[in-house]
């Protein structure tokens, strides 16, 4: 089954399952993003947009692909003087992390080639070994890099305003939602196994792309 009719049936599940995805569903149409193998590149880049606006994490991994005159390998960045790197815009603690990615794949202790046979909290396991790496980046690799439907970015700020947004009127929420309730949300409105598709409309429902769909 392509990724395609994958979402097709996420979309007719949370449809028949849940009203206010129902809503967001028509509003929207089927999800945009499609799964990749360009596991390496894609970290590096959510590595440099972090807490940065599209803009200027675009201008910084323009200047870092420049700078390579393509993009770099793990050995190229192994290479290159630290402070060379740092130099096209990027924070101390960020250059560490790519070097620290670097160094992870070039021995061989991150491995993208068996991703696909492990589970999603295998493979948050295996990459947040990585400075700089946490279970929020994770989340968005395992969405917008391998196309995983079943995960529930309960840690991302837009997804939990917009949930507190949408099902206020039906739980009554005072505060923003907590992971636990989250968590309930999805059980009783019957989310599983396409909780990516649900993260995904949420951020639709705040007009807010999340930025690691602009992964290749």
């Amino acid at each position: 089954m392509d990724f395609q009719e994958q979402l097709r049936l996420g979309a007719d599940h949370l449809s028949r399952k849940d009203p206010v995805m129902k809503a967001l569903i028509g509003k929207h149409g089927l999800p945009t993003f499609r799964p990749h193998r360009n596991y390496y590149q894609a970290l590096v880049e959510s590595i440099i947009s972090q807490q940065l606006s599209v803009k200027a994490a675009a201008s910084i991994l323009g200047r870092f692909v420049d700078l390579f005159n393509h993009f770099p390998t793990p050995a190229d960045i192994l290479a290159r003087d630290f402070d060379k790197i740092k130099s096209v815009g990027l924070s101390r603690p960020k250059t560490n992390y790519i070097r620290d990615l670097a160094e992870h794949v070039k021995d061989g202790t991150v491995n993208f080639d068996h991703l696909d046979s492990l589970s999603n909290d295998e493979i948050i396991q295996h990459l947040t070994q990585v400075k700089g790496i946490g279970v929020w980046t994770v989340h968005m690799f395992l969405i917008f890099c391998m196309g995983r439907l079943d995960v529930l970015a309960v840690g991302d700020l837009g997804v939990r305003n917009a949930l507190t947004s949408l099902y206020t009127e039906k739980y009554n929420f005072d505060h923003v939602v907590k992971d636990v309730e989250i968590q309930i949300i999805s059980e009783q409105n019957l989310w599983h196994p396409y909780e990516s598709m649900v993260c995904w409309y949420a951020w639709r429902s705040l007009e807010n792309t999340p930025a690691l769909s602009r992964m290749p």
